[in-house]
């Protein structure tokens, strides 16, 4: 089924943004986090999400420091796109003529592996002007830029067209906006039957309040990570019915071990997500959701 097509006519403007969003976008326009470069420099595909999988470890033995580094960039770099992968795979069934959305896009990868997988176009929205002109420039260099483009825009208000998506996704961009805005959003968007998909780091309410640890993380990253609860409720007042839930807790673990062993890639807050995976307070999901 062929989507109407996304009006490209109009300048994008500067997105209406609310203070702490003018924050968040200044934070990640000046952002150059070695985990996030490093790790894209690989295949060119910049990935600003976690990983999941079995970790290979023996990386960690090589003698050689230059090597190991490598080695062990390449391993996370691995892991990081298997995430991307079991997200993308999630969005489907999809067709070339199909049109997908991928809100808080960051450098882009996310909606390339989605265009490689399916050959769909795709829109990728940042907040941030300076990630959007980075994955413009990526998808020139990948020649694909004619079907995956990326906008400066407001992923809660992105002035695109009702019903043209067949698909759409957050990738560790939700605890950033207020879930019923945001899922209102993709509700205009998406088509009806249309597929929502989102990974997330979201705390517990079974371990009560946000814990420590996922305070934490809070101020690290300049965020406020929701409950597990709010995403089901926020979800149910949008149209959006869950049709698959995956604890993905333990699966990224692993990276998360081994990313700590990463001299060249540590940021301080490895050991804090360790905890909080461990000790029950914080969570990794993956929801998918159809649009009715």
């Amino acid at each position: 089924m062929t989507t109407v097509p996304v009006d490209r006519t109009a300048p994008a403007p500067v997105p209406a943004q609310s203070i702490y969003q003018s924050r968040v976008a200044d934070y990640w326009n000046a952002e150059e986090n070695p985990v996030n470069l490093e790790l894209g420099k690989i295949d060119n595909l910049y990935h600003h999400h976690y990983g999941i999988g079995a970790a290979d470890l023996s990386v960690l033995e090589e003698p050689d420091p230059d090597l190991r580094r490598e080695a062990i960039t390449t391993e996370l770099h691995r892991l990081e796109h298997a995430q991307a992968e079991l997200l993308s795979a999630h969005l489907g069934p999809l067709s070339p003529a199909d049109r997908v959305f991928d809100a808080g896009c960051g450098r882009g990868g996310g909606s390339v592996v989605a265009h490689l997988r399916y050959g769909c176009h795709a829109d990728g929205v940042t907040i941030s002007a300076k990630q959007a002109d980075f994955a413009n420039e990526q998808a020139r260099g990948r020649g694909i830029d004619g079907k995956v483009r990326y906008h400066h825009r407001n992923m809660l208000d992105t002035g695109f067209t009702s019903g043209a998506y067949a698909a759409s996704w957050n990738n560790e961009s939700t605890m950033y906006v207020e879930l019923d805005l945001l899922f209102a959003e993709h509700a205009r968007l998406l088509r009806r039957g249309g597929r929502y998909v989102v990974i997330t780091g979201c705390y517990n309410d079974t371990y009560g309040q946000a814990s420590r640890e996922v305070s934490l993380i809070n101020a690290h990253y300049i965020c406020d990570i929701h409950p597990r609860s709010a995403y089901f409720a926020a979800m149910a007042r949008n149209r959006l019915v869950p049709v698959h839930v995956q604890d993905l807790t333990e699966a990224t673990v692993p990276y998360w071990e081994l990313r700590r062993e990463a001299d060249h890639l540590v940021t301080g807050i490895e050991d804090t997500f360790l905890s909080a995976y461990r000790n029950g307070s914080f969570q990794y999901l993956l929801i998918v959701a159809d649009r009715v």
